[in-house]
């Protein structure tokens, strides 16, 4: 049995959260350890682009797919299932009701960020991983076998909210995880685009939920997709689920976590320790114009060019399906490329893109009404700006913590900007159009989120070229 060290360090309130094992760190590097903490920057083995590790960051990319399919395929239906759960004469009004479900999801995942982070620092990446998935293909089928709010009344839309909440707990652990493990198993000088490809799989769910629920909606007729139709994608999921499972079991632990202990366990006369609240601070700024950006313009996009443009329900999945595309294809390329010139050019480049374009463009699509070719092409440059981010953010956000400490600060911060901004940003898009009678209210929404990441990004040191601390 391995027992629990507590130890007087400089920040007494953390310690509890990150206990180690006394056999695997000593001295000085325990305070550390139990602190989650950094003390000098210690060079963490070099990773060669062995079939290892190329094995590993494939299973975990795939994995990462299916997870954020699961968790995704909800708002690609949400006015379906506002109709099945919410019936109300009001349209807006049972769109608020299940957009605010959607964010419902986004409140638990800090909580499911300092658990399964916590699981993941102190027993491993892997072992998450494993649970992330479970969890998630567990709350997707149970929201495709719910009996609707017609057969058991109020019922129905608790049990749908304790679906979300599952989901949500899942997917605050998920993120940080599955980061930290791609970026550690990085050889030397590829962390950008080995990071790349979470946000890429990520990207990639979110496409494989756009497209199967246009592909959906176009087989099937109205009547068939409001009566059963809409519970295939999510009972798909559980499916799909099963087998992100399978791979993440078979896949080895990261050598950056597997070295740590020893690596704390030499150093005996470390400096005064640096708490982990100010890093945590700025991997907050540096997420709310990523949550933001990606849960108005591929989440709920879709809601938005159907009742505010006036696409067809076919048209307005194939035009996300379609921008989803190129974010898939284009995110690793900007890894790349951060590897090559920097994460800041090109994180600073996206957001002052959509602090300059969001408003003209989001004009130039109203004015261009039920114009699918123009809805398209908005999307696209969306899509483009939004990889220039999402390339080198996972290589960015994960080395700006230490490694024994990553998996819990990383996703608590980035789960907690992503509830208070993200997770609710389709509600508040809704909310913001139905107070203020504009269409063009949630370009504010975006245009203020891109600012404040500017403003933190660019204070924030270039760590392309650093070494994992």
């Amino acid at each position: 049995m391995q027992r629990q060290d507590r130890l007087p360090c400089a920040d007494d309130a953390v310690q509890t959260l990150l206990p180690v094992p006394v056999e695997r760190a000593s001295g000085a590097a325990r305070c550390h350890a139990a602190c989650n903490i950094a003390g000098p920057e210690p060079m963490q083995p070099a990773v060669t682009g062995t079939d290892e590790s190329r094995r590993a960051v494939a299973a975990a990319t795939v994995g990462n797919v299916l997870e954020w399919y699961d968790f995704s395929v909800y708002a690609f239906f949400a006015a379906t299932i506002g109709r099945e759960f919410f019936p109300s004469e009001d349209p807006t009004a049972s769109l608020l009701a299940t957009f605010a479900v959607f964010g419902v999801g986004f409140v638990v995942r800090p909580l499911g960020g300092i658990v399964i982070g916590w699981m993941g620092d102190r027993y491993g990446r892997r072992p998450a991983l494993v649970l992330t998935i479970m969890l998630m293909a567990a709350g997707t089928v149970a929201i495709g076998l719910l009996p609707t709010y017609a057969a058991i009344g109020t019922a129905a839309p608790a049990l749908l909210v304790a679906a979300r909440l599952l989901q949500g707990f899942s997917a605050g652990g998920e993120w940080g995880g599955s980061t930290a493990f791609m970026v550690e198993w990085a050889p030397t000088g590829r962390r950008g685009l080995y990071g790349s490809f979470q946000q890429m799989s990520v990207a990639a769910g979110l496409l494989l939920g756009s497209g199967i629920g246009a592909l959906v909606a176009t087989l099937l007729p109205p009547d068939a997709l409001e009566a059963w139709g809409w519970r295939v994608p999510f009972l798909l999921g559980g499916v799909l689920g099963l087998l992100g499972q399978y791979m993440r079991r078979h896949v080895g632990e990261t050598p950056a976590y597997e070295a740590a202990p020893a690596q704390g366990s030499s150093q005996a006369d470390l400096p005064q320790p640096r708490s982990g609240w100010p890093p945590a601070a700025r991997a907050f700024g540096f997420t709310i114009f990523w949550t933001v950006s990606y849960y108005v313009f591929l989440n709920y996009m879709p809601t938005f060019t159907r009742t505010q443009v006036g696409l067809s329900s076919q048209e307005s999945l194939w035009a996300n399906t379609i921008g989803l595309v190129a974010l898939v294809v284009l995110i690793p390329l900007t890894g790349l490329l951060s590897d090559r010139f920097g994460r800041k050019p090109l994180l600073l480049a996206s957001c002052g893109f959509f602090a300059v374009m969001t408003w003209p463009l989001m004009s130039l699509m109203l004015a261009h009404h039920a114009e699918f070719a123009m809805v398209v092409l908005i999307q696209l440059l969306f899509g483009v700006a939004i990889a220039l981010f999402s390339g080198p953010g996972p290589a960015a956000i994960a080395e700006i913590f230490p490694t024994r400490g990553r998996s819990t600060w990383m996703s608590t911060s980035y789960a907690l900007a992503v509830a208070l901004f993200g997770g609710f940003a389709p509600f508040v898009a809704t909310w913001l159009i139905a107070t203020s009678g504009s269409p063009m209210s949630p370009s504010l929404y975006v245009i203020a989120a891109a600012v404040v990441s500017f403003l933190t990004i660019a204070a924030m040191p270039e760590t392309a070229r650093r070494p994992l601390s």
